[in-house]
């Protein structure tokens, strides 16, 4: 199979920390390098969760709020003792193991 040379640049603080890490993994940095590619091939995408943080919206947290509570009094959960809601979710559990 042919190979292909791939050069970058990264601080040298972020090498040296970097290359500490692998060598107690028993493995060195370009081993480390060709296993993120051949993970982000296996996973179609970056191999880890690349989120930003969420901005609050106080105006669809009301809205979400006021539909679960509408949920709820149709349901007639709003009415159940936390005994009552603590043996729903035992049941609840119970089944999902049984399955």
């Amino acid at each position: 199979m042919a190979t292909s040379v791939v050069q970058f640049r990264i601080e040298d603080d972020l090498k040296i920390a970097a290359t500490a890490i692998c060598d107690k993994l028993g493995i060195d940095l370009s081993t480390a390098m060709r296993m993120f590619l051949k993970r982000t091939v296996m996973e179609n995408g970056i191999p880890f969760p690349m989120t930003l943080e969420k901005t609050y919206n106080s105006a669809y947290a009301l809205q979400a709020v006021k539909e679960m509570n509408a949920q709820a009094q149709q349901s007639g959960a709003c009415d159940m003792s936390l005994d009552e809601i603590n043996a729903e979710i035992s049941a609840y559990r119970k089944a999902r193991k049984a399955e």
